[in-house]
C-alpha cells in the first residue's frame, strides 16, 4: 500500500477508522519503508515520533527516531561476531532491549546460541551458521548491518585455532571486509588489559598485534579492553571456586601477588552499548580500558572468595619451575597426538607468563568514565552465583558469618 492510498483512506474515514488505520500501519514493520513518507508526518497522541532512519551505504552517523524498547525500530542492525560466550550474551540483551535486530553467526551445532533467541522480539535475532574462514561468508553475515562487533576470542589455544589466528588474522579479516562493505558506521574490536607487544604473554602480544591489524584495516574502529570479567558465565571466578570445591587446595603463582582489577561483565556489555548508541561519532577510534573500581592481588581475592563461599582458606603457591616443566610437557604433545590433551588448568604457558605483569587499567587509559558508566564493584548481586557453591548449599556453608 503506498504512502498516498493511506492518506487517501484517512481522508474518507471516520476518526474510529482511521485510528484502526494508523494500528494497521504500525503494525506491520515490512511496510515501513514503503510507508515511511506517513510516518514521518505522523505523532500518537502521546507525541512520540514513531519515524526511523536507517543509515545508508557509506552513510552518516546513526540517527535514531523512536522511543526505543523491545519491539521497537530503531535502525540498528547489528552483526556480532562471538556472541555466544558471556560477553556475547549480555551484548546482544543489551541491543535487543532497545529494539536493535541483531545478526548472530555461530560455528558448530544450532542450539549454540539458542539462548540468545529469546532475548529480542520476533525476528530480530537473527543466528545463522558461519565459517569465520571463508571472505564470502562474512561479507553475507555484514552485508545487511551498520554496526559489527567482533567478540572473538580465545583464553587458550586449541588444535584448531591459535593465538595468531584468532586475535591477529580473524580480526583483521572481518575488520578489512566490513571497511569494504561501506556502510558500517559503528565498528567495536574486543581486546584485553595488558594487551602489549612486548608482554611475556602469547596471548596478549596477538591480543596487541590484533588492534594494530585492526586499525590498518579500519581506522574508525573502537577497541574496547575489558579486564578479567566476572559474572555467572565467567571462566574468572566460576574456576577459581571450582577448585576450591573439588580440590584439595587452590593453585596460585608468585605468592598470588599478580595485580588484577575484575569487571562485571554487564558493565563491560554497557560499555558496548553506549559506544553503539552515540550519534556525534565522539567514541569513533578510541581505545577504552574497562577496569572494575578495586584493584586487588590474586591472593586478596581468593580470601574474599573463601569469605563468601563461608569456607576456610586453602590457598597453595606452585613453585614456577614445576608448572613451566607441565606446561612444557603439554605443549609438546599439543599437535603431536591425534586427540585433545587434558586442559591442566592452571598449567598453561600462556596463563603464567600473564600473570607476570599486573592486569590493571593504564593511568592515562580511556575508561568507564568518558562512556559514563559507573562500574559496580565486586561482591552483592554480582556475584550471587559464587553461592551455589557452598557446603550443603547456597543457605550453607562451613560456618555461618
Amino acid at each position: 500500500m503506498a504512502s498516498s492510498s493511506v492518506r487517501a483512506l484517512r481522508r474518507g474515514a471516520s476518526a474510529c477508522q482511521a485510528q484502526a488505520l494508523d494500528f494497521l500501519v504500525r503494525g506491520l514493520p515490512a511496510s515501513r519503508g514503503v510507508l515511511d513518507p506517513y510516518l514521518d508526518q505522523h505523532e500518537s497522541s502521546s507525541g512520540v515520533r514513531h519515524a526511523f532512519n536507517l543509515a545508508t551505504r557509506g552513510g552518516t552517523p546513526l540517527v535514531v527516531k523512536t522511543a526505543g524498547g523491545l519491539s521497537a525500530a530503531t535502525g540498528f542492525i547489528v552483526t556480532i561476531f562471538g556472541s555466544t560466550g558471556m560477553l556475547g550474551r549480555a551484548v546482544v540483551n543489551n541491543l535487543a532491549k532497545i529494539g536493535a535486530q541483531c545478526m548472530i553467526p555461530y560455528r558448530g551445532l544450532e542450539d549454540k546460541p539458542r539462548h540468545l533467541k529469546v532475548m529480542g522480539d520476533l525476528g530480530q535475532i537473527v543466528p545463522f551458521v558461519c565459517n569465520i574462514r571463508d571472505d564470502d561468508a562474512i561479507r553475507a553475515a555484514i552485508a545487511k548491518s551498520n554496526v559489527v562487533i567482533n567478540l572473538i576470542g580465545r583464553e587458550y589455544e586449541t588444535r584448531n585455532y591459535g593465538f595468531e589466528e584468532v586475535n591477529i588474522d580473524i580480526a583483521q579479516r572481518i575488520a578489512r571486509i566490513s571497511k569494504e562493505h561501506g556502510g558500517i558506521v559503528r565498528y567495536i574490536h574486543t581486546s584485553c588489559v595488558g594487551a602489549d607487544e612486548n608482554s611475556p604473554s602469547k596471548q596478549h602480544r596477538t591480543k596487541a598485534l590484533g588492534e594494530e591489524a585492526v586499525r590498518q584495516e579500519f581506522p574508525e574502529a573502537t577497541i574496547m579492553r575489558p579486564a578479567s570479567m566476572f559474572g555467572y558465565h565467567d571462566k574468572f571466578l566460576n574456576r577459581f571456586a571450582t577448585k576450591a570445591k573439588f580440590w584439595p587446595n587452590v593453585p596460585t603463582f608468585f605468592d598470588g601477588k599478580t595485580k588484577v582489577q575484575p569487571v562485571c561483565v554487564l558493565d563491560v556489555a554497557a560499555a558496548f552499548l553506549a559506544a553503539v548508541k552515540e550519534k556525534e561519532g565522539i567514541h569513533v577510534g578510541k581505545v577504552y580500558e574497562l577496569g572494575g573500581p578495586d584493584v586487588y592481588t590474586i591472593h586478596e581475592l581468593l580470601l574474599w572468595m573463601f569469605e563468601v563461599l563461608r569456607e576456610k582458606p586453602r590457598i597453595i603457591n606452585i613453585p614456577l619451575p614445576l608448572a613451566e616443566a607441565v606446561s612444557r610437557v603439554r605443549e609438546f604433545f599439543f599437535k603431536r597426538v591425534p586427540v585433545p590433551l587434558p586442559q591442566l588448568w592452571p598449567c598453561y604457558r600462556h596463563y603464567i607468563d600473564s600473570l607476570k605483569v599486573d592486569q590493571v587499567v593504564s593511568p592515562d587509559a580511556l575508561t568507564f568514565e568518558e562512556l559514563g558508566i559507573k562500574p559496580r564493584p565486586l561482591g552483592g548481586l554480582a556475584t550471587e552465583y559464587l553461592f551455589y557453591y557452598r557446603e550443603g548449599g547456597p543457605h550453607m556453608g562451613q560456618f555461618r558469618l
